[in-house]
């Protein structure tokens, strides 16, 4: 499949067959709301009429704060509809911090200096002093289909591809989200090389969990089949959180083909989906369940094809990607050589920590870790390892990601001081952590979460994860970091897990005893401090994501003794 040879996405998805499935959106089993793209294609002129009224003009940015749904979904399609800059944020909910929120509300609405912000009728009215307007700016409540006409003639814009699209958001570490302008041009490259590394079909049916408003969510599950006329099947991030068995049971229903995931996703079905559920599901018609945005971890796939083999669950569907909002979305793409299958390798993990080499060693052998790669670069792409001094490193040597490719963005939006640091003659730096082997890149951590301990690399998802095999730790509600000791002269490791219940407070000697003694027996180092918390105590990304940096914060604040360290 090509994309139809358009210039524009707007091109691309007024060519659509008025008559075939577009979205399906789940909210539960007596709610499900669907439209064809001649619909989506109508409310979304309804819409644009709407924003022109406003006084929306081609150029101009749009920031949606809406929940996920068909409504934001058509709200962004307009803004594009009107040569306008849509840019989605994540809207409020029980999971995000709110002083993280507000700030990164705050500063975003600062940043693109918006002449239109459309918020859902029940955004909280306290949430709106910060939202940053400026000039003839406004802020407007649940203005779909209100005032607009299907009839309302479509602007003469130029067929430009290089014009900007919308603005995507990549997080920061400061908690304050990098806005990322991509133009038409660079999604339909990265979609066209994307489709033909997944083998894509017009029969394929797409579903999703993810936010709208990160690269996964909305390229993967809303530009791709916007493009090539795909349905989606879709739900709240929320909405599976609570109920995790709702995925299986909507990609069973739909007969769904391909889905995105990070791989967190994989552990959490397997442990909180129940037993009694499982005989419900049939996962025999997908094709990829593709672990993106995450290291990829081989406890959480095999978790995840013992719990579902008997639904259909086969190890040559569990594919990976590595992808960041800079590129538009991937990079790599397993299942490209002729295994079909993601590269695995054993390395020693002495010679990882402390050599940063990873040196293949017999599978299962003593000090030996299994890691997973996220498959070799798609067309139109390029990766490398560099040191810090920019030089190339030679091939299992652990080093920074870099990447050039020709859908590579041009920089963040209206912070050339960000883009200098991250953009160097033409090579995006990822601040991620990895390395290649036989063509396959192996990503394994953020280099700003790195922890030395006396020389030794530390990655923080290595200790996590063997905190998070505690039966009283909450799967996925742990984060290790260091801190500077200066008796020691280096840093040591800290963790912070929420406790499962809130009675497991009461065993607080006997976790962290088990967590140290499993830290050490599996990676060697002892863990300096341990600090058990009730549940929904960990700062949350918008992502849904422990934000380590964010919760780094928090303890600090709480514990005044390490402001020292």
């Amino acid at each position: 499949m090509n994309p139809l040879h358009c210039n524009t996405l707007t091109e691309a998805m007024l060519a659509a067959p008025p008559d075939r499935p577009f979205i399906t959106m789940w909210h539960d089993e007596d709610e499900v709301d669907v439209v064809t793209f001649g619909e989506f294609v109508q409310m979304a002129r309804c819409q644009a009429a709407d924003f022109v009224a406003h006084g929306v003009t081609p150029g101009d940015r749009v920031i949606l704060v809406m929940p996920q749904g068909i409504r934001v979904m058509v709200s962004f399609a307009a803004a594009m509809l009107v040569g306008a800059v849509p840019a989605i944020m994540a809207y409020p909910n029980f999971k995000i911090e709110p002083k993280k929120y507000r700030f990164g509300l705050s500063g975003v609405s600062k940043n693109l200096k918006a002449r239109l912000i459309v918020v859902d009728d029940q955004f909280p009215d306290d949430l709106l002093s910060y939202v940053e307007c400026s000039g003839d700016a406004k802020i407007v409540r649940n203005v779909v289909m209100q005032g607009g006409s299907s009839d309302w003639e479509l602007p003469e814009l130029p067929s430009d591809p290089d014009r900007i699209a919308f603005i995507q958001h990549s997080a920061g570490t400061t908690g304050l989200q990098k806005g990322v302008a991509l133009s038409h041009a660079a999604v339909l490259a990265q979609l066209e090389h994307l489709s033909a590394a997944i083998r894509l079909t017009s029969e394929d049916r797409i579903y999703s969990w993810l936010p709208l408003y990160h690269d996964m969510g909305l390229i993967a599950c809303f530009m791709l089949p916007l493009v090539y006329h795909l349905p989606v099947v879709m739900q709240s991030p929320t909405d599976w959180v609570m109920r995790p068995g709702s995925m299986l049971s909507l990609i069973t229903q739909y007969r769904c083909t391909l889905s995105w995931i990070p791989n967190f996703t994989l552990q959490f079905l397997a442990r909180r989906v129940s037993v009694k559920e499982r005989p419900n599901f049939d996962l025999s018609s997908v094709r990829m369940l593709i672990n993106c945005s995450e290291p990829v971890r081989e406890q959480s796939i095999k978790e995840f094809l013992t719990a579902f083999a008997a639904n259909g669950a086969r190890i040559e569907m569990l594919q990976s990607s590595y992808a960041l909002a800079e590129n538009v979305f991937a990079v790599t793409q397993s299942g490209l050589d002729p295994s079909g299958l993601p590269g695995r390798v054993w390395v020693s993990a002495r010679r990882l920590t402390d050599a940063h080499i990873a040196e293949p060693v017999e599978a299962g052998s003593n000090e030996s870790i299994c890691l997973v790669s996220s498959g070799r670069c798609i067309a139109g792409n390029r990766a490398r390892i560099v040191s810090p001094e920019g030089v190339e490193l030679p091939e299992g040597h652990v080093g920074e990601v870099a990447i050039q490719s020709d859908s590579l963005f041009e920089g963040y939006y209206n912070r050339p001081d960000l883009t200098a640091k991250a953009k160097k003659e033409g090579w995006y730096w990822s601040g991620d952590l990895g390395f290649c082997l036989d063509e396959e890149l192996y990503v394994i951590g953020r280099k700003s979460d790195l922890i030395i301990v006396a020389g030794k690399n530390l990655y923080p998802q290595d200790i996590e994860e063997i905190v998070c095999s505690h039966p009283r730790i909450h799967d996925g509600r742990a984060v290790a970091f260091g801190l500077f000791n200066p008796d020691l002269g280096t840093d040591e490791i800290v963790v912070v897990a929420e406790v499962e219940h809130e009675s497991d407070i009461q065993h607080t000697a006997s976790i962290e005893d088990a967590v140290r003694n499993a830290v050490v027996a599996e990676l060697g180092v002892a863990v300096g401090a341990v600090y058990l918390r009730p549940p929904k105590w960990i700062v949350k990304s918008t992502a849904g994501k422990p934000a380590r940096s964010t919760t780094r914060e928090k303890l600090i604040a709480e514990q005044p003794e390490l402001r020292g360290a």
